[in-house]
């Protein structure tokens, strides 16, 4: 279903003189070149062009100007600020501080967010709490619900296969009436596609890759399969972390759209490594990582996202098999890949389509681009200033990574809604974020 886009103002009408001008450079036609990006006393951008008039100035040098990143699936656990644990507070800061400027909230709470009652309320909790905007996604679970949560959720989500906080998934019989009944609301539906069906025995590993064998690619290869199937065609599907590039084209011919966490495109499962390294779906092969990663190289991946899920480290120190899965990432999302931009790896331009362009219209929410008429979510990346990342840099009590050590490059600026929220690499920001629905949602 096409996003009815209201980012742009109508020709006829003026739009307003800039109050502050950010000078840099930005990627036009595959080329970086100068630019100016006027924004507006709301933040919004209203110009970009070689030279604008008007507004205060800021000169950011040879600084590469970019539309914030938006990602798609993050797990910030409570809204409530709390002196451990990982909350929308220090989630959200996190995002700032790499660039992200929209996130999407899964609704794996305990208890599971599946009613307008409990989403409402958990945005209630959260409020003035937001360092970036944030997408609420509600849990599909039963169809009864569906109506009354599509009108005030963001996205839906569901869940094939038990993972942390789901311990019973839909049963995929009972899948097809949920996807029906959320087609009716208009709402864009993530799906954490595994069929358990194909499982082995869990309870004896101990390690990645064993865990890879347990929760094999055939898993999440029928899970994928018997979607295609059985989808609705007016519903807006999006596939959550795939991690084959088998299921990448598979995905691609049939016209959806999924994500890639770079977990997977990075990673992959060792014997030698513990349970910081569980997460779901498992982290594959060197083969099958190598061969996702070209797919993301080559443009055939349309978005990136984090699938951030912080543990803290006493809880993933335990037996493998009982270890909670998933890795934190939200801040290191972009920040990651635009080092391997820096080093050629990677176009700059696929990777903005694929972590800002891309994930902003999935949403259907305004940003994404640097034009006219979007909102003025702008990073500034000075591709020197390449530092080995460390996790104690975050406000969270998670406190590790499983890219500690690697090479990043962070912004040097974050401006959001005319606010400089990230200056110097430091969050200098106000809670000042806000709870969106996409422009297209049905009320």
């Amino acid at each position: 279903m096409p996003v009815r886009s209201r980012h742009h103002r109508p020709l006829a009408e003026r739009p307003p003189p800039p109050s502050q001008v950010l000078i840099g450079r930005t990627l036009q036609h595959g080329k970086i070149r100068a630019v100016e990006v006027g924004l507006g006393e709301s933040g919004e951008i209203v110009a970009v062009g070689r030279s604008i008039s008007g507004g205060r100035r800021h000169d950011l040098g040879e600084a590469v100007l970019l539309p914030a990143a938006v990602d798609l699936h993050v797990h910030f656990r409570s809204p409530d600020a709390r002196v451990e644990g990982e909350n929308w507070s220090s989630g959200t800061i996190q995002a700032a501080l790499g660039g992200v400027g929209t996130v999407g909230e899964m609704p794996n709470a305990n208890p599971a967010v599946s009613t307008a009652s409990r989403l409402v309320e958990r945005a209630e909790r959260g409020r003035g709490r937001l360092a970036v905007d944030m997408v609420l996604f509600g849990a599909l679970v039963r169809a009864r619900d569906v109506a009354a949560l599509g009108r005030v959720a963001g996205a839906l989500k569901l869940y094939l296969a038990p993972t942390t906080g789901i311990d019973d998934p839909v049963d995929q019989d009972e899948a097809g009436e949920l996807l029906r009944s959320a087609a009716s609301t208009g709402l864009a539906v993530t799906v954490h596609a595994e069929d358990p069906a194909h499982f082995r025995p869990l309870g004896n590993a101990t390690n990645p890759v064993e865990w890879d064998s347990a929760r094999p690619l055939e898993a999440e290869e029928a899970a994928v399969e018997r979607l295609l199937r059985n989808v609705p065609p007016s519903l807006r599907l999006h596939i959550a972390h795939v991690t084959s590039a088998r299921v990448s084209e598979r995905l691609r011919a049939a016209g959806h759209s999924f994500e890639v966490s770079p977990h997977h495109l990075l990673l992959h499962g060792r014997p030698s490594d513990g349970a910081r390294f569980k997460v779901n779906p498992p982290l594959r092969s060197e083969t099958e990582r190598a061969r996702l990663w070209e797919e993301l190289t080559l443009g055939r991946v349309p978005c990136v996202a984090s699938d951030h899920a912080p543990h803290d480290p006493e809880e993933k120190e335990g037996p493998f098999s009982l270890a909670p899965a998933g890795v934190p990432g939200v801040g290191t999302l972009l920040p990651l890949l635009l080092a391997r931009a820096r080093r050629g790896e990677l176009s700059l331009s696929v990777l903005v389509q694929a972590a800002c362009e891309r994930p902003s219209l999935w949403f259907g929410v305004p940003g994404g681009r640097l034009l006219p008429g979007h909102r003025g979510g702008v990073i500034a990346v000075d591709f020197r200033r390449i530092e080995r990342f460390h996790a104690s840099r975050f406000p969270s009590s998670c406190g590790w990574s499983p890219f500690e050590g690697s090479e990043m490059i962070f912004p040097v600026e974050h401006w959001r809604g005319g606010e400089r929220i990230v200056e110097g690499g430091e969050y200098t920001g106000r809670p000042t974020g806000s709870i969106v629905r996409p422009e297209y949602a049905r009320n």
